[in-house]
């Protein structure tokens, strides 16, 4: 047996492994569905256009994210990115910023910082005062952002190709003055590259990653002080929310085309733990949703990229039947001289009352690697 053939079935046995051993921790804690939700959406219109298929790819400031373990294998010796995308017609932002650097010749760190945010949210609760007159001064505006700081390690071990990483992640999440909540968890992962192929691992929030929150009464009282307190809902209290792991195996083939053109083919299988979710495979242990990606490249100068994953059973509101609907993507780049432009459009298909609608998505990203 060739050793890139033992190293591909100790990969695959270890997200094997790992995917059946969570179902014990699934169903002894009662925890919420896409929690922390933010942290899934992706980062870098290069991934996002080839359908978010990246845990034996990431070679860049974005492994960081997708698999740290992929930060040994950036082509130049320091990297940055840059990222800016809007959800919802603008109303949410997502930004991301990465940088990542070699401490010596066998590994590498990476800082990764996002943002999920709504701004500018009117709070009207003060536009009547005591005497039923409308005071448009009073209105005030508050913001609801999520935010996340990781700190990625990578390092080469064993055969020549395989490399491990791993995250700490600090979480932060605030509800203007109503609420805000702290959070700390680990990510790890493995790559292993030979001969064209890519194999890659990500397990995210091993080891569970818990998020306090931390509930301002009196804000949420003065919107209560004019509501009739049988109508209104009861005021949240302190609590903790839990996450629980999500492992993505994946494998990835780069193929040289003629007349200098590329081609790199990839799909993921992400495999959650949460409980049982809409997705072509389904359990109340695990639920399984795969992910394909395609990037066909020119002279290492110009790249097409296309990508397709999120299948999802959504039920019309109208007859109540399931339809299968996905998540697709286009996206394209250019790289000169270190520095790669990265442009990517994700199309979602929703239900809107019982007919199918779309909902776009423009993605930008600057990266620049230099020395």
């Amino acid at each position: 047996m060739s050793q890139f053939s033992a190293t591909a079935r100790g990969l695959l046995f270890l997200g094997a492994t790992a995917v059946l051993a969570s179902p014990a921790a699934a169903q002894s804690t009662k925890t919420p569905k896409y929690s922390n939700e933010f942290l899934n959406i992706g980062v870098g219109a290069r991934a996002l256009g080839m359908g978010k298929v990246q845990s034996s790819l990431a070679n860049d400031a974005t492994a960081g994210y997708w698999n740290p373990a992929g930060l040994v294998n950036q082509t130049h010796k320091y990297d940055g990115v840059l990222m800016h995308s809007e959800l919802f017609s603008g109303v949410v932002k997502n930004d991301y910023v990465a940088f990542s650097m070699p401490l010596d010749d066998k590994s590498a760190v990476g800082i990764s910082v996002l943002r999920l945010g709504v701004d500018n949210i009117a709070d009207t609760r003060a536009l009547i005062n005591e005497y039923g007159y409308v005071q448009y001064d009073k209105i005030e505006y508050f913001s609801v952002a999520d935010y996340a700081l990781l700190l990625s390690y990578a390092r080469k071990v064993g055969p020549e190709g395989l490399s491990i990483g791993g995250n700490g992640k600090i979480i932060y999440r605030n509800i203007g003055k109503f609420a805000h909540g702290y959070g700390f968890g680990i990510d790890a992962g493995v790559q292993y590259n030979r001969k064209g192929w890519n194999l890659g691992l990500m397990a995210r929030d091993i080891t569970t990653t818990f998020n306090a929150w931390t509930i301002n009464a009196d804000e949420y009282q003065k919107g209560l002080n004019n509501v009739d307190a049988n109508l209104g809902d009861p005021i949240p209290k302190n609590s903790t929310e839990i996450t629980l792991p999500r492992f993505v195996l994946g494998v990835g083939r780069r193929f040289t085309l003629p007349k200098e053109f590329s081609a790199l083919v990839a799909v993921d299988l992400e495999s959650t733990t949460d409980g049982q979710r809409g997705t072509p495979i389904s359990t109340k242990a695990v639920s399984v949703n795969p992910a394909a990606g395609l990037e066909l490249g020119y002279k290492n100068l110009v790249f097409l990229r296309g990508g397709a994953g999120n299948y999802q059973q959504i039920s019309s509101v109208v007859d109540k039947s399931l339809q299968w609907k996905g998540q697709y993507s286009l996206g394209a780049g250019v790289a000169i001289s270190g520095l790669r432009v990265d442009l990517a459009l994700s199309r979602l298909a929703v239900e809107k009352l019982g007919s199918a609608s779309q909902t776009n998505s423009l993605i930008v990203s600057l990266g620049y690697g230099f020395k």
